[in-house]
Order: C-alpha cells, then structure tokens, then sequence
C-alpha cells in the first residue's frame, strides 16, 4: 500500500473537518426545523382570537399581530397580515392538519364582519372603499389613528387565502357552502381590486403612497383565481376582466437591473431596493409555471437578479455589520429597503425566512419543468453558486442541473441558518434581530407573521406545493390601460355580517395647516355620527402623508353622515398628544352648511375646509 505524504495527509484531514462541520451544521438545521415548526404553529394560534392565550379580548378569528401593546404597540388585525396567516394555516390544513379547520371557518366568520365596518377609508356601502382600512382594533372595531391609508393588498390577498380554502371544499362536495357563504365575501374583495387597482395607495410598510409591486402581484392573482371560482360556481365576476391589464401594468416595475419595489408619489428618498418584491413572488408561486411567465415566478430571469440585486444590497458591512465576511454563496440577515429607519433599519426574521422559501420555490418550478435555463440576466445569480455556470437550458440528465440544484439548496438551508443562529432559546420569533451586536431580539415580540413565514419556509422546503393558477394561455395585452370596473358590493350576511344598508353621505375635504411633532395626531370632533358626535374617542383621524415644512398640511375627505334632519354641522380641530398627556381642542365652534347627501357611492368631493388650527401648539411628552 503505498505510503501518504504529511502534506496529503493534513490536506486530507482538512477536508474531512470541513466535511464533518458542513455534516454537523446540516443536522443541527434540521434538529432545529422539526424543533421550531410546532413551537411556529403555537404562536400563530396563540395570537388568534377568541381562545389565543397571548391576546385576550381578540374577536373571533382575528389575527393580531403581535401581544405587544407598547414600543411598538401591535395589539391590532391587520387585513394583510392576517390574510397571509391563513394562507400558511389553510396550507398546513391541506397538507394534513385537519385539526385547524374550526380555526379557518372562525376567520371566515370574523371577515365577512370586518367588511362591513365603517372606518376612516370609508364605508363599505356603496363602493367598498372601507375595504382599503388596513388595520383594526383587536375586537373588530374601527381603528381611529392617523395612518397609511388605504392600503389596496388586504382585499386581494384576503380573496386569495378564501379562495384556496373554497377550492378545497368544491372538490369535497361543498360548493353551495361555497357559493352562499364564502363567495359573498371574496367577491367584495374582487371588486375592490378591479375597482381600485390602479389607484394609488400605500405599500406593504405602510410608508409611502403610490403603487407597490407586492399589491399587484396579489391583485393579478386574486383575479384570475377569482374568475376561475366564479366559473366553477356558475356566477359572474366582472371585476376580474382586469386581470390581464394589471398583469401589463406588473411588468413595468422591471427597470433593467431589478424589481423597483414602489411607484412613490411626492419626495421621497427610496431607491427601489425592497423585500417587497421578494415576497410578492411568494404570493404570486405557482410550480407549474413556466419560469419565463409574465406573472413573474421566483424563478423567472428578472426575479432571480433581482433577488441578487436585494440581498448583495444587505452584503454591505456598512450598512449590515451582521453579514461583515459572509461570501456570497451564503445567506445573510436582511431587512426591509436599505434607506430603513424604523427601529434603525434592522433585519427581520419573516424577509430572511422569505428569502429561503423563495430558492425553495425557484427549485420546486425546476423539478417540475424538469430543466432550468440561465440566461443573460439571470446568469450572474447562477455565477455567485457556480462560477463555472454558463447560459442555456439544462435538462435532468446533464450534471449542470444537479449541481445547480444541490448549490441553490444549500444557499436556501444557509438563510434558515441565520434565522436559527438569531433565534432565541425558546423559539420566539420577534419582529427584528439587531443588525449590530449582540444581534439580539427587538421590537414585536412573538409576531404572527414571523411564525407564519417560518411554517410557510418549511413547507416549501418539505416539498409541499401549492395547487396550479396561472392560466395555461397566458398573454399579454398590446397596450397597458388603466382601467378600472366599478364594483358592487353586499354585506357577506351567511358567513356572519350585519345586514348594513347604504348611507346617506357627503364628501368634505378638510385641510388643516397645524405645525406638529412626531407623535402628535390630529382630529376632527363634531355633530355628525362620521365626527364621533363630539367623543374624541371616536373623532376622526387627519392624514400627514402630505405634510411639509413649507405647508404642514393635515387632510381627509371625509364621508359626512348626519342625523336625520340636520344639515348644519358644528366642529373642531383636537391635538391628540403623545404619551398620554391632555388633548388640546380648539374653544370655538366652526360651522358648515353639509351638502345634501347622495346614496350612488359617488366620491365627488362635495365641499372644501381649508383652515388653519386656532389654539396652542402641542410639546412632546418624552417618552
């Protein structure tokens, strides 16, 4: 036998410690999954109403976001959130969790009722546009506070989610449930979408105003699977005609690089870099997709350079020491956008999470096709795996696809590992990890969406797929409109809802000029139901999403209902301070002739307020 050189011997040795620590680090991975997953399925359900133990006084079927009631306070339902919760539910119902269903038909129940309540977007008679409230309170009432508002995501991914379930309960017998109970309250959300998918409204954060690449993806598939349902059904779906232009309108977010997340009305200082459109593909996954589909899949060309493009934008130590050394063949911590300055901009365990279920997706769409093409634009992602990666279409039986798909796994399993090195002993998944030492835990604690991006990461990685939607004749139109269908709307009364009936409303923009501080909210409070008949508790919020220092403006138009023979409406300006303190309302009484009222669900503004705040100015409290 011949003898092994010191030197070959060594070589040997290293690379035996190097296969020993990548074996033991694969096994301490999965140790860590199976650990996680069902600590993951209890959060969730600890955060849902009526019997979540972590949030008492929830209503029936209702997410909340988080147990944290303060810094930050995320004791609310929020419609997205919630949606993509029962999304991952439903999937893990169907995927065998039989035990979760009584839990799905709670969020049914709870939705159909959530629709109809009037908030500061509006009412849900005659035009739906209270289904663009993005958030409300714990129990189901409307949430009073200035905030970004609307937000055009919760109706479509709510739709999506409910027609997931339906499709599930038509192919065990059940479509007149379906058609009487569930489709009520999808077909409000299809035609909000097709009514007001190309008005501007704010993203996925909550932050800026405009048009956001996640809500269209959503938009566009909530219609086509809307119209597929409603063909099942035997029932119209009118709004659902505008698939195909929000489907043109998606491809212009491609800027030649990547995905700019948002179209931003007024200054702003984004980029465009943004997890947004990371996770619009995770709502937008079909396996069955051709990976060159307008409809953008993980593993189209475009996306996987931008998923490049996003995660070497957190590569920066400056802007992440946490990812300081990592290679680019490993995954890192990300966060939001790189210009992120909410609790200073750190990574978040649901996009890191994200990030790993999307390469299990991008592998699931190759197993089905049976091959992966790398082309020009995608090939500097294949490159950062497998320098020796070239452009072409790869079958199964060439090595290159089995080499390629090993790499993208091992990248995939390298961002659950950041997730799990950050991950506290417990289990618990906050909304953030600092992105400086000691990486620790920070803001929400426990939050929902965190648990169910986790079980929606696993399931993808188990091989567990979602059923097929995208239509097998997809095409694109000649000419992008920005149309729009005008909607009908009814209270869901089967699954649950109140029996509303339209009001009586006029349309008055009010426009305060009031110098604030961060912190400060202010609020109209009168003689009119919509005013909270002079209970601040229940005034009406003002918008600050056009405020400057040149004109700090304050607004809303606001949908007047008044008391039956009163047409004079009597007001004030408040100043609702920060950190408890007393609110400050103005002394005199303002007055205006209120418009009559109409019933079509027109938004013609009616009449105009354009004041300024007569009274003290506020100070922040410190907190």
């Amino acid at each position: 036998m011949p003898s092994i050189s010191n030197l070959a011997l060594a070589g040997l040795l290293a690379a035996g410690q190097g296969v020993s620590a990548s074996l033991i680090g694969a096994i301490q991975l999965e140790k860590f999954i199976k650990q996680e997953t069902p600590i993951a399925l209890q959060g969730i359900l600890d955060n849902i109403g009526p019997n979540g133990v972590k949030v008492p006084g929830a209503g029936r079927g209702l997410v909340i976001a988080s147990p944290s009631k303060e810094n930050p306070d995320y004791f609310f339902t929020w419609t997205r959130d919630a949606a993509l919760t029962f999304r991952t539910l439903i999937d893990d119902f169907l995927f065998g969790n039989k035990a979760l269903e009584p839990l799905i038909n709670d969020y049914i129940y709870g939705q159909a009722r959530l629709q109809t309540v009037s908030n500061p977007s509006g009412t849900f008679l005659p035009n739906g546009a209270g289904l663009g409230e993005p958030k409300y309170m714990a129990d189901g009432s409307r949430y009073n506070g200035n905030w970004g508002r609307p937000q055009r995501d919760g109706p479509p991914l709510r739709a999506i989610s409910l027609i997931q379930y339906s499709n599930y309960l038509v192919s065990k017998g059940q479509t007149v449930r379906v058609r009487d109970e569930i489709w009520p309250i999808i077909a409000n959300d299809l035609a909000y979408v097709g009514q007001y998918w190309n008005s501007t409204g704010f993203d996925l954060w909550e932050e800026v105003n405009g048009a956001s690449f996640f809500t269209t993806q959503a938009q566009y598939r909530s219609l086509v699977e809307g119209g597929t349902l409603a063909k099942t059904l035997g029932l119209p779906c009118t709004a659902c005609s505008e698939a195909p232009q929000v489907l043109c309108f998606l491809q212009s977010y491609w800027n030649g690089k990547f995905m700019t997340a948002n179209f931003i009305q007024g200054s702003h200082n984004r980029g465009g870099v943004d997890a947004n459109t990371v996770l619009g593909a995770l709502v937008a996954f079909d396996p069955s997709a051709p990976c060159d589909s307008p409809s953008l899949q993980p593993c189209h060309p475009r996306m996987l350079a931008n998923f490049k493009n996003f995660v070497d934008t957190f590569r920066d130590p400056a802007l992440y020491p946490i990812n300081k050394g990592t290679p680019k063949n490993k995954g890192i911590a990300l966060g939001r956008y790189p210009e992120d300055t909410y609790f200073n901009g750190n990574p978040w365990y649901l996009i890191t999470l994200g990030s790993a279920e999307y390469l299990y997706a991008a592998i699931a769409s190759w197993e089905k096709s049976n091959s992966l093409t790398i082309t020009p634009t995608s090939l500097p992602f294949f490159k950062d795996l497998y320098p020796l990666a070239r452009t072409g279409t790869f079958g199964k039986l060439h090595p290159a696809y089995h080499i390629i798909k090993s790499l993208v796994k091992t990248y995939a399993d390298s961002f659950v590992a950041v997730s799990q090195k950050y991950t506290p002993p417990n289990g618990m998944l906050a909304e953030q990890f600092l992105k400086t030492a000691p990486y620790s835990p920070i803001s929400a604690a426990n939050l929902t969406w965190s648990f169910a991006s986790f079980i929606g990461m696993n399931h993808r990685r188990q091989g567990h797929l979602p059923t097929s939607w995208v239509p097998k004749d997809i095409s694109l139109p000649t000419t992008c409109v920005g149309s729009s269908v005008k909607g009908t709307y009814a209270p869901a009364t089967q699954a649950g809802a109140p029996n509303v009936t339209i009001p009586c409303i006029s349309n008055v923009l009010f426009q305060l000029n009031a110098s604030t501080y961060y912190g400060e909210n202010l609020y109209v409070v009168g003689n009119s139901p919509t005013l909270g008949n002079w209970d601040l508790d229940t005034a009406y919020p003002l918008m600050s999403s056009k405020y400057t220092a040149e004109r700090p403006l304050w607004y809303a138009t606001i949908p007047l209902e008044m008391e039956e023979g009163v047409t004079t409406l009597r007001y004030k300006y408040a100043r609702q301070q920060d950190c408890g303190q007393d609110w400050i309302v103005e002394e005199e009484e303002r007055v205006l002739e209120v418009p009559a009222c109409v019933k079509d669900g027109s938004e013609e503004v009616l009449a105009e307020r354009d004041e300024a705040f007569e009274g003290p100015g506020g100070s922040s409290g410190g907190c």
